[in-house]
Formats: C-alpha cells, structure tokens, sequence
C-alpha cells in the first residue's frame, strides 16, 4: 500500500486540502483505484467493502482530471440513494478548492426538480445524482450528458437490483467514448450482466479489502426466538447495550413502522426510514442520527444505504435479508475505519438452516447469542415500564382534589415501599396477562 497520496499521482493542490482534512494516509481501494484511474483507459470494475474509503477512491482522481476550462459536464456519479448521494456530493466539496475551479451539482429524487434545472443551466463539471431524477433531466433535455468523459456507478449492485430502468435509459444518453467505473461490494450476476453489456471490452478489475467481511472487526452472531418473544428479545439486547448507536433493519416498510412504534411507546431513543416517507422527514431523522440525537435507526435495505456514521457499535437484523449481498450492506454499516462492531440476526427456528449458507458464501463465522431467559426479560419489560412512568409528562388537567385524595393513600408510605407496592402490583398483573395468554393458546390447539 502507498502511503502518501502523491506517491498515487494526487496533485500538490489536492494534496494540500487533503492535509488540511488531516487525511494523509489512503486506503487500500484508494491506492489501488486511483493510478488506474489517473493513468490508464480502460474501464473499472473496484470491488471493496462499504466504509473503504471508495468516495475518495474515484473521488480524487476525477477531481484532478476535470478541464475546466471544458464548460461541458464531464462526469456523471450515479448513487442509487439520495442519502448517499448527498454524502458524496459533500465529500467531492470537501476535497475541491477554488484553486481547482471545478463545479459539482447534485441532482436527486425527493426535493423540487426546477431549482436543480435551473442550476444546471450554469456550468457544471460533475454531476452526483440518484438514477430517477437523472432520467427525468435527461428526458426533459434538461441536461446534455453526451459529451461526459467518466461515469461512476456507486454501490452498483444495489442500482441494478433497484433502479434497472432509470438505469438503462441513463446509458443511452451516454456517449459510448466514456469511461465506466464501477463500484461494488459483491459481484452478484446483474453486476456481471451489466459489465457485459455496458463496459468496454477490455476491464480492469480491482480487489481491495476483500479478506471477507468476519476480518473487518465484525463480530457475526445470530439469536434464535420465538415469534411471540422476538420483541422482547430485541429490546433486551437493546436495553443491555444503552447508549450504544445501532442501527436494525426489517425487510418492508410495513415492519419498520411496526417496530419504530413499539420502540416508541417503549421510550427508546429511536427513529425510522424507508421509502414511503417524505425527503423532508428522512433528512430529519437522518440529521438527528448522525448528530446523536437519536440512538437506534430502524431501516429498510435501500434507505439505509449511504448511511456513512462512525461509532456504530452494532446493526441488527431483524429480518435476515433475502440476499447475500445485502447482509454485507448491511453488516457493513458497523465497524467503520478500523472499529469493532456486531452484526446480530434474530432469527426463528425454521431459518437456522439458512447460517451456514451465509456462513459458507460470505467466508464468515456465526456465534450464537445467548437468549436471555424469562427471569431476564420479566425484569427488562420492568425496567421499561418504570422508564416510561418516568419519561411521561405529568397531566396539568387532573382534578386537584382527586389527586389530594391519592396522595392521601400513599402518604404514609416511603419511597422504597411505594417502590415495592407498585412493582409488586406490576408482577402481579404481568403474571396475570401471561396466564391469559397460556390459556388462549391451549384452547386454540384443543
């Protein structure tokens, strides 16, 4: 590995700002990726982990390459989420001056299109976009891509799964003279289909930090539960690691909202994202995720991607993920920049079969997580239901005399026994509610 960024070919004036952003050393993608791009012409396919580094790795040399002097758009960066999107954009600013004079507009989904319209009426160097409202510009001819010397497709296993459409007609628009980089961390066979048919003949193939995903301080685990108690085990664990940030990730929508409602009522310290929410309330809640405002992101695949914060201590699966790939996407979101995290799935007894597969295709070891038990859980549910009485707001509207009337029972009591009184009246009802619920399932089976 090269360990100075001009020893790669990176200009003093790039390497200035670099120091400045005390970034001196590179990654292992960045010193393999950036001569290729720099001084070769042929196609790249970089295959390398999230959290590598990648953004810098195509980032700097394209910088560097820009004429601007050219008033043409010279290189399209395709992210298949806004989130990322918007993450290379601040980075690519992070690392241009005015020294450089290169001009980068975003162009992403979920915001108004006509100011981004308007902006690209000014001369522009690099454009970072999301595919759909890519598409949208170029079918309004609101932008010309025709003349780009470099295109690059970030987390492209994620844009073919998600966007092959706005994908294809963006590849049409380009010119056929363009470079392709490609970026990914599995080869899937719509990565290979796509390289196929839309990269050059010859291809250069870069593998970096590629020692499997168990060598990057990742530690596998799995837990196995019941239905009925997968919640409890969840906040369990959650409750057991206070304080760390995590993010957990469910398979729809529909079970992102369910989840982030019962973390919710129970007074975690939590938001949620997927889709079907609105740009605005996503950059609320992923604002106050990076910020530390909130602890625990609830997430579906795609929205999590681009999702770059440090000093995630774990990611849950609360589903596991219908692809390989996607549990290295996912796992990937902890252990970042040389940390220590966890990747724990929750799974039923019907998906223990599917471990070792994982096991076997990724190159990873799974440990199974001891389930706390009932004696555990009965007290976690407690400790929640007492973290609830505590966070909740008292009611200006309750009647003063009736109120007089409860202190008057209580008075006499100390703090410890009215503590003992209410968790005695907590376990009693807790126990009855559970003895309801045994009862309903026996008659079910007779």
């Amino acid at each position: 590995m090269s360990n100075s960024f001009s020893s790669l070919g990176i200009n003093s004036v790039i390497n200035n700002t670099l120091s400045n952003l005390n970034i001196t050393v590179p990654t292992d993608i960045q010193s393999k990726a950036i001569p290729v791009i720099l001084n070769s012409k042929d196609d790249i396919v970089a295959i390398a982990k999230t959290g590598t580094g990648k953004t810098a790795a195509f980032g700097l040399p394209l910088l560097q390459l820009v004429n601007p002097e050219n008033t043409n758009i010279q290189t399209v960066i395709l992210a298949p989420t806004r989130e990322l999107g918007q993450q290379i954009l601040k980075n690519l600013d992070s690392f241009n001056s005015e020294e450089l004079a290169v001009s980068i507009t975003g162009v992403f989904g979920g915001i108004p299109i006509k100011p981004q319209i308007e902006r690209l009426k000014q001369q522009t160097h690099i454009v970072v976009a999301t595919p759909g409202r890519l598409a949208d510009v170029i079918d309004r001819k609101a932008i010309d891509v025709s003349q780009i010397n470099y295109f690059v497709l970030d987390e492209a296993d994620e844009m073919v799964s998600a966007h092959k459409e706005g994908l294809e007609a963006i590849i049409k628009a380009l010119p056929k003279s363009r470079r392709t980089l490609l970026f990914t961390a599995t080869m899937p066979g719509t990565i290979k289909q796509l390289v196929q048919n839309s990269l050059a003949k010859t291809v250069t193939t870069i593998e970096a930090d590629m020692q499997t995903v168990g060598h990057q301080g990742i530690e596998h685990q799995f837990v196995v539960v019941q239905p009925i108690e997968k919640l409890n085990v969840l906040m369990h664990f959650l409750n057991s690691n206070d304080g760390q940030r995590g993010i957990i990730f469910c398979k729809t929508k529909a079970a992102v909202n369910k989840l982030a409602k019962n973390l919710a009522i129970n007074k975690f310290s939590s938001g949620a994202i997927h889709g079907s929410l609105s740009q605005g309330i996503r950059d609320r809640i992923m604002g106050q995720f990076r910020e530390g405002h909130i602890n625990i992101l609830v997430a579906t695949d795609l929205a999590a991607r681009g999702i770059d914060v440090k000093d995630l201590a774990f990611v849950v699966n609360y589903h596991l993920p219908d692809t390989y790939e996607a549990y290295v996407h996912r796992s990937g979101r902890t252990a970042r920049a040389g940390a220590k995290g966890l990747a724990l799935s929750v799974i039923q007894e019907d998906e223990v079969q599917d471990i070792p597969e994982f096991e076997d295709e990724l190159g990873i070891t799974f440990k199974q997580y001891q389930k706390a038990d009932a004696k555990s859980i009965e007290q976690n549910n407690g400790l929640l239901w007492a973290r609830k009485i505590f966070k909740t707001k008292p009611n200006r509207d309750i009647p003063e005399d009736f109120k007089a009337k409860v202190k008057t029972i209580f008075h006499h009591l100390t703090k410890e026994e009215l503590v003992d009184k209410i968790l005695a009246n907590y376990i009693a009802e807790s126990n009855t509610i559970v003895e309801k619920q045994t009862t309903k399932k026996v008659k079910k089976k007779q």
